[in-house]
């Protein structure tokens, strides 16, 4: 047998001509969308679609109930925490749209009860714990009798809509410039719905996105400041595994497996490249998508990943993705009649979930035990002082960074994937198991 690839994605310059006329390509869009759609309504089995009140999922509904025509059910996630919730975008878009809408809402203490599941069918460590939610929606979906719904995935990594992309944007800007006093200050443009980098001084974000000689030329200058956070959680590994890295090269490994065309990409489309061969297949949709779907036997379909629409947004030029720091903007202009102006014009919120908090309530009384250091030790993989400084961190409700809630998160799901794959303890008898707190 030989495994042979038929498409890939092309970002290069060649393929950059599509700009200009709005109008026109805002139809062409439009008309590829609504038929991606409809292609995967195909189904012997009743379908709903996903609605998180954002721009991508709204609109595949949109196109989902011009095309049945009759009742359409949509589900979503609510979160008890006001932080992460956008219900009211869910209720207004079910709405307008007219949809029949149904429910999940979710707290920290059940992202905690139920994350040893997750990882059950994730089979892998993550350092996020927005999996859950999904796990508890596709129940939801699954005990409304429904198989099979259609979502919104991909928009983001084609239509130009993280805010990495913006954050890539401000930063060359400012290289142009590293002198200036107020492109720096754009940065606060980004990541409004973080209050924790909110409520950072503009001089902590001129830190921690500086640009170094290096980065410039570096081909990985979008993912730099993003990865250099990931990274500091290899402070948590043991001696051993430290030493079993060490000369280990990551981002030299990455480069000689990128294609020869990356070079010639424009910044933006190489910030693209790296979301959508990188998150996109490994973590959207694997462990946040489709494992968590079909954990309850549930099929998600995504129109924004029909090759003739990934090709078509492949070829439009950077400012139709984003206008100045407008994300998504040939696509909020195909949405315009189809979805609410609230919905079409808000800011973009990727969806998140609540992350260490969840694992220091009375339904995740696991943790104490995967996380003591008599368990850290014995497996081997982290440092067992270095864990349980973090972890009383946590216990103390001290303020915590992004980059803790990561290592909390990662460390925590690595411990399940051992207990779960290599000690054979299922899910079950990690929930029940003792509580041991550290001291």
């Amino acid at each position: 047998m030989r495994i042979s690839q038929y498409w890939n994605l092309d970002l290069a310059p060649g393929n950059d001509g599509l700009d200009g006329n709005e109008e026109r390509l805002t139809e062409d869009l439009l008309a590829l969308l609504t038929d991606a759609t409809r292609i995967r309504l195909r189904s012997d089995v009743p379908f709903g679609t996903y609605l998180s009140g954002g721009l991508d999922s709204t609109l595949i509904t949109a196109l989902v109930k011009q095309a049945v025509g009759d009742r359409l059910r949509s589900f979503s996630v609510r979160f008890e925490d006001a932080e992460f919730d956008e219900s009211a975008y869910q209720d207004e878009a079910s709405a307008f749209i007219g949809t029949q809408h149904s429910a999940v809402t979710c707290s920290s203490e059940d992202i905690g009860e139920i994350f040893p599941d997750v990882i059950s069918h994730t089979e892998y460590p993550i350092l996020r714990t927005a999996p859950a939610p999904l796990f508890l929606l596709s129940r939801l979906v699954r005990n409304s009798g429904f198989k099979v719904v259609v979502t919104g995935e991909g928009a983001d990594e084609v239509m130009g809509g993280y805010d990495i992309f913006k954050e890539t944007k401000i930063r060359r800007f400012w290289a142009s410039q590293p002198d200036s006093v107020w492109r720096p200050l754009l940065l606060k443009r980004l990541y409004p719905y973080m209050d924790g980098i909110q409520r950072q001084p503009a001089a902590y974000l001129k830190k921690f996105f500086q640009i170094t000689p290096e980065d410039i030329a570096s081909p990985f200058f979008s993912h730099i400041p993003r990865w250099k956070l990931t990274s500091k959680i290899k402070g948590f590994f043991s001696d051993a595994v430290r030493a079993e890295l060490a000369g280990a090269n990551a981002l030299a490994d990455l480069e000689q497996i990128l294609p020869q065309s990356y070079p010639q990409m424009a910044s933006f489309n190489q910030a693209e490249y790296l979301e959508a061969k990188l998150l996109l297949p490994g973590y959207i949709l694997s462990s946040q998508g489709d494992r968590m779907a079909m954990a309850h036997a549930v099929e998600g379909r995504y129109p924004f990943l029909d090759y003739r629409v990934v090709a078509f947004a492949s070829k439009l030029s950077p400012r139709m993705k984003m206008k100045v720091l407008d994300q998504k903007h040939l696509l909020k202009r195909a949405a315009s009649g189809l979805i609410p102006p609230s919905v079409q014009n808000r800011y973009k919120q990727p969806y998140r979930a609540p992350d260490g908090a969840s694992f220091f309530g009375k339904r995740a009384n696991y943790v104490g035990d995967l996380l003591s250091a008599a368990q850290i030790a014995a497996d081997g993989i982290f440092d067992p002082r270095a864990v349980a400084q973090l972890v009383q961190k946590f216990r103390r409700g001290a303020l915590t960074s992004v980059g803790d809630n990561m290592a909390l998160v990662g460390i925590l799901s690595t411990q399940l994937v051992i207990n779960r794959f290599i000690n054979r303890r299922d899910a079950t008898s990690v929930r029940s198991g003792p509580v041991v707190q550290n001291s």
